[in-house]
This record gives structure tokens, sequence and C-alpha cells, in this order.
């Protein structure tokens, strides 16, 4: 979600208090890849191929933290292959816990850059630098979790783009507890929505979790316990492997994005203060104004799946679902 408001009347984002740490990940900067910043260890014995990223948006250092104890713990597979990928680092070693929000990106979003015309393409930023230089490691990812975190207040979700089988990845690892199949962002492919990953036919699966707010203890908590489901589903490692024990939880709900609203103009506006996982019992309750256009919940039962109030022009100001079950 935008980090940045709108330029215009609107009044500067509120302080955020940032408790947790950004780690010293300068031990692997060197890689052992050849790819800055990208760690990858395989088994002698065959399967899948699993990433786990993080940072992809350089202020959401939570994921940084796992990927740091990840790697200090020495995890090895011991079947197939994995890789730990420390993505925007232009971004994340410039993260000012005095400015936290801002180097979400340099240029550009890495998370809209993904369609194979931008990355064949002529144009030149710091952000395509680096998807170019990661893409033949994905290329060769079988399964990816992508680790995000969150501005503005929100249940923790996973989202899956549309494919059925990002959806059964999401249900399989089981955390967080709400998973949304949605289209992405009219403003460009996310990692998740790399053709590798989002074509039907294809087995690559790939999904982005929302772990949390960006800057608390419990975000990290949430996203070790997501790497731990995610390598225990996968049977990747041996057994007594250096990974926290997994909490229970309850089963994971299903839901489905029936409208993207995308701001049109710079006075989109909330009719009041919503949180993300936020349900709106009945049709054609009016949440929200686009200049003179009203925003109206779509059908009854509508979850507000990461409203964002300080929205620039178009960017995704909320997706509207419907759950499922």
């Amino acid at each position: 979600m935008p980090d940045t408001p709108p330029t215009g009347r609107r009044a500067a984002l509120p302080d955020f208090h940032v408790g947790i740490r950004s780690p010293d990940i300068r031990r692997w900067l060197a890689s052992n890849c050849g790819i800055p910043g990208a760690w990858t260890f395989a088994a002698g014995a065959p399967g899948p191929h699993v990433a786990i990223a993080c940072v992809v948006h350089g202020n959401e250092i939570a994921g940084a933290v796992v990927l740091d104890r990840l790697l200090r713990a020495g995890l090895r597979p011991a079947r197939g292959r994995l890789s730990l990928v420390f993505a925007n680092l232009d971004a994340f070693t410039r993260f000012d816990p005095d400015d936290p929000t801002a180097t979400r990106f340099l240029d550009e979003d890495l998370n809209r850059v993904w369609d194979s015309a931008v990355l064949d393409g002529p144009r030149r930023s710091s952000e395509l630098r680096r998807a170019r230089e990661l893409r033949p490691l994905f290329d060769t990812v079988d399964i990816l979790v992508d680790l995000h975190s969150m501005l503005w207040p929100s249940d923790p979700l996973t989202l899956t783009g549309e494919t059925e089988k990002a959806a059964q990845l999401a249900l399989a690892i089981g955390l967080p507890e709400t998973v949304v199949s949605d289209a992405g962002h009219a403003g460009g492919r996310r990692l998740i929505d790399y053709a590798r990953f989002s074509e039907a036919g294809s087995a690559p699966a790939a999904v982005l979790v929302e772990a949390g707010a960006h800057w608390e203890d419990a975000t990290v908590t949430r996203m070790e316990q997501v790497c731990a489901r995610l390598l225990r589903h996968t049977a990747l490692l041996a057994p007594g492997a250096p990974l926290p024990p997994i909490d229970t939880a309850p089963l994971p709900r299903r839901a489905v994005v029936t409208q993207t609203v995308t701001a049109a103009t710079r006075d989109f506006t909330f009719l009041r203060e919503f949180r993300g996982g936020e349900v709106i019992p009945q049709r054609n309750t009016l949440i929200a104004m686009d200049g003179e256009e009203e925003v109206r919940t779509p059908h009854d039962d509508c979850l507000m799946v990461m409203p964002t109030p300080m929205v620039p022009r178009g960017h995704t100001a909320v997706r509207l679902a419907r759950f499922l079950d």
C-alpha cells in the first residue's frame, strides 16, 4: 500500500513509532550466488526451489529481521533448494527510523514492475535494475513467499493474485487467517503476478503475506511463524531444523476481491476511519468520495481489504471482497 500522501491539500503523514531495530545485514550483501543480498542453498536430494523474499519495499524492515535470523541459524535444505532474498537493497540500506516512510522505494515501486514488457523494455530506474538482477533467480523458483507489512491499521492477510494454486498454497501455510484472491493493482504487476507464478497452467506459485504493522514485534513473530509453516509444508528441511515451534491457529478464511477501488482524483476521502478486515454489513453503503463520485459497497458483508486513507491519484485506495464461506 502507498506510504506517501498525495500532493495538495491533505495533511502530512502522522508520526509513526518504530518499535523494532533494522538488522545489520552487511554480512549478507556479498551473496553466495552472484546476486547481492540473495542467498541460495541446494541439497543433494531433489525437491522444490522455495524462496522467501523480504524488503521488496525498503522500509518494511520486519522481513529483514526474520531473514537475518534464518541466515544466522544456518538453515540448509535436506532436499530441493532454499533461497532467501533481500530484495530492494538500495532502499532498505537508507532506512531511517526518524523518517520511516521515506524509503519504501527510491525511484519507483519494486512491486509494480514485474511485467515482462517492462522488464524487457528500455525504461531505467533503481528498482528496475534490481528486478532485472533478481529475475534469473526468480525464474527458477517453484514456491515463493513474499513478506510484507502495512502502514495503516489492518488485520494480517495473504494476497494470492488470481490463481487457484496460490490460494491453495496460502491455505496450506495456514497463516495469516485471511486469504484474499485479487487482481492486483492498476499501477503495475507485483512479484506474485510475475508470469512464472501467475500462469494458471504452470506449477510455480507465489503469495504475498501482509503480516501486520510495519514496525512491531508482533509482525516479526507472525512472519517467523509463516516461514516455519512454509518450510514444514514443503518438507524442505530435515527434522530438528532450527525453526521456532509452530503455534496453533484457526483455519484461514478465504475471500475474493469483487472490486478494486483506484483513486481517480487527489480528493479521494473515506467517510470515516476504516480498518482492514472490517466487514460492512449492507450493500450500497457509502464508504468514500472520489471527487464528486460516490464509492459504495457492491454487496452485503463486504470485506475491506487494506484501506489507504491518504492515497495518491492512480493508486489503490481499497479492495472490496466477499468471503467464500
